[in-house]
């Protein structure tokens, strides 16, 4: 089995020791996915980046979490699941949604409900969608943004799913109690 070092913004690769110094900034702790990820700063940089970029994408933090967690579930991912189900609740997500999300359940709201089938169609087609999904998604009210912003998401949660996988990326005690 391959170790992976969990890099702390003191030990860490040269150009890492700044992106994990504003991690701890940020979140008060350096996660251990950042810190695993140090080991190569441009992998880092480019997760940390994409991270904000979808953060201030067309989505509210409701739809934002939906399409995470989506992807986070396709991919079986140990340490995004229970991470973001803990970032949802701290954004004030109901409940209930993040429940539904973590346990596959269908959402109440169907537009919601669409929001994670065509995320779900996007990520196993690998951005192949049909007429008839584009048309029901834009019919939806969702827009062309949206769809792009879903593929800046499936990037992000790319780069930390695999990671994770990689990696064997332990959990932070801080998330813990949503695995």
């Amino acid at each position: 089995m391959l170790n992976f070092t969990l890099y702390s913004d003191s030990d860490a690769p040269s150009k890492s020791k700044p992106l994990l110094a504003d991690s701890r900034r940020d979140f008060g702790m350096i996660p251990n996915l950042h810190g695993v990820m140090a080991e190569s700063p441009q992998l880092l940089q480019a997760y940390k980046m994409t991270h904000q970029l979808f953060c201030e994408s067309s989505f509210n933090d409701v739809e934002r979490t939906i399409v995470w967690q989506t992807i986070n579930g396709f991919h079986e991912c140990h340490y995004c699941l229970p991470a973001h189900t803990a970032i949802a609740h701290g954004m004030g997500v109901d409940a209930g949604l993040i429940d539904a999300l973590k346990v596959g359940a269908p959402l109440d709201d169907p537009r919601l409900q669409l929001l994670r089938d065509t995320t779900l169609a996007l990520v196993r087609e690998r951005g192949r969608l049909s007429d008839a999904q584009l048309q029901a998604f834009l019919s939806a009210g969702f827009s062309k943004a949206n769809l792009l912003d879903m593929v800046l998401a499936i990037g992000q949660k790319v780069m930390s799913n695999y990671t994770n996988h990689l990696a064997r990326t332990p959990l932070d005690e801080a998330f813990k109690p949503y695995s």
